[in-house]
């Protein structure tokens, strides 16, 4: 009888013959068959099961929040439904997602508070990235550059952000807003006037009642435009802001996603054509001004 070695060496004569597998009983050629059979099972059914989550995933529509009372970018069209600068952006991230888009619309402080209960998935409606809100929830990649600026009665001595804080001064701000987190943390001897509605704000400036109304410089431009003889908008931005969508921190795979759209929709033009479609006024206006413009 030949050594061990001499069956397993490659370099020597086998001892077993060529067939040797056609001698076998029957029972043990199903036995060395078993792994292979367990092993094809077993990664057809990891791609089954991947396959039926990819598309369980792509039929859950995705809930975007916004508050619809932000025109142009979160509106309703005269038949009431969502339209804007934003509603065009969340539907194009549904369409690279391949997912459905469901517009919630909710108050702009109750937006965070949706999201981490659960109501919504994301929320893309002209949302300011602050260090205080990254402490609760994550943001994308920026999408768009704005920043504060000031709409003032037209007889008002204000001339800057730097006139506003002295007794007697009233300012208008929106609550929940980035112009309330800057107003309260930042003027301690001005009175503020926290408002539920944009509207009420610039109502206030109108009226003579408020000195100031702190938003965003678009919103300014288009409240002046709505009251030229009554305002005054100071649009030059006394402090830079960025816009991005918000989600829940443990999304990460959402979050990738939702970055690699903006970086492609970016490229391929679609922040300017938004622009061309709902603002092109303002980014005239801008320009003339040699104020940078929002995309």
């Amino acid at each position: 009888m030949g050594r061990v070695s001499d069956c397993v060496s490659g370099d020597r004569q086998r001892l077993l013959p060529a067939d040797w597998r056609t001698h076998l009983p029957q029972g043990m050629k199903r036995t060395m068959r078993l792994p292979v059979l367990t092993l094809v099972v077993s990664l057809l059914s990891a791609l089954h099961m991947l396959c039926a989550t990819a598309t369980a995933l792509a039929a859950v529509p995705l809930r975007v929040g916004m508050e619809l009372s932000y025109p142009p970018f979160e509106m309703t069209d005269p038949q009431g439904r969502p339209t804007g600068v934003s509603v065009k952006l969340a539907e194009a991230l549904g369409r690279h997602l391949g997912r459905e888009v469901v517009i919630e619309n909710i108050a702009f402080d109750g937006l965070i508070p949706a999201l981490k209960t659960g109501k919504i998935d994301c929320i893309v409606s002209s949302m300011t990235a602050t260090p205080e809100r990254s402490r609760s929830i994550a943001f994308s990649d920026p999408y768009l550059k704005t920043g504060l600026a000031l709409l003032v009665g037209s007889g008002s001595p204000v001339q800057s952000a730097t006139d506003l804080d002295m007794p007697g001064r009233r300012i208008a701000v929106k609550k929940g807003t980035t112009g309330h987190q800057f107003a309260s943390t930042t003027f301690k001897r001005a009175r503020l006037l926290v408002l539920d509605k944009e509207s009420a704000a610039v109502l206030e400036v109108v009226q003579g009642k408020a000195d100031a109304f702190i938003y965003d410089s678009l919103s300014v431009y288009q409240n002046h435009k709505r009251h030229p003889d009554t305002t005054r908008g100071l649009l030059q931005p006394f402090r830079e802001e960025t816009w991005a969508v918000g989600m829940r921190p443990g999304d990460t795979h959402l979050r990738d996603d939702v970055n690699a759209f903006l970086k492609q929709f970016r490229a391929e033009g679609g922040f300017e054509s938004l622009g061309d479609e709902f603002l092109p006024e303002e980014k005239a206006a801008f320009k003339a001004q040699g104020i940078p413009f929002y995309f």
